[in-house]
Formats: C-alpha cells, sequence, structure tokens
C-alpha cells in the first residue's frame, strides 16, 4: 500500500514521510467516567470508507494535520492543518494526491493530539 498525502505546509510527498496518528474523534467531557475515557482511547470506528485522520509530518515540517481519505482505496480528498475549514478549497488530484483546504473555521471533533 503506497499512496500519497499533501502536506499543507510542505505540499504532496509519500505516504513513508508522515506518521499515522488515528481518527478524528470528539473528545470526552471534562470530566469523564472511566467508561467513557475508556471508548475514547482505545475504541476506534475503523470505518472502510471515507474518514478524518491525523497524520504527522515527520519527515518535513514535524506538523500535525487532518487529511479526510478514503480507506478502501487510499484516495486522500483534502488535507488542512487543524483549525482550518472543514470543507476543501481544492479537491485532491488523481492518484491519490491531496489539496489543501483554505483556513477559516474551526474543525469539528479535533482529537487535540500533542506534538
Amino acid at each position: 500500500m503506497s499512496f500519497v498525502l499533501s502536506c499543507p505546509n510542505c505540499g504532496t510527498r509519500e505516504v513513508t514521510d508522515f506518521g499515522y496518528g488515528g481518527e478524528v474523534s470528539a473528545r470526552p467531557a471534562s470530566r469523564p467516567d472511566r467508561r467513557e475515557l475508556n471508548r475514547y482511547v482505545y475504541f476506534r470506528r475503523n470505518v472502510a470508507g471515507v474518514q478524518r485522520e491525523w497524520w504527522f509530518h515527520r519527515s518535513g515540517c514535524r506538523a500535525w494535520f487532518i487529511a479526510e481519505r478514503d480507506t478502501t482505496t487510499n484516495e486522500v480528498k483534502f488535507t488542512a492543518l487543524p483549525g482550518a475549514a472543514d470543507e476543501p478549497q481544492t479537491a485532491g488530484a488523481g492518484g491519490g494526491a491531496a489539496g489543501t483546504a483554505s483556513a477559516a473555521a474551526a474543525t469539528s471533533g479535533g482529537q487535540g493530539v500533542a506534538t
């Protein structure tokens, strides 16, 4: 499995330049009970289709960003920095390349991965 991602800072690179950070999911309440916290930390939807994911550009700018990717085809719909718009400014190009989203409204359901 190989595909390309478009880093919002550096541009298009092979997926081997990046580290997968998991699905974007909503944080639990400010004081979650154990069941809620357990669900947030350990359980993922793992959809066969389009989902939002965290990626880390480990061989480049070292930034965390969000990508919307079809897990069945590895086609990347768009990438954006956290806090950028939900809708992409440009759609991804063929072959799995991704466009970047414009910076605007906050992304809903951010996971808040620490750097």
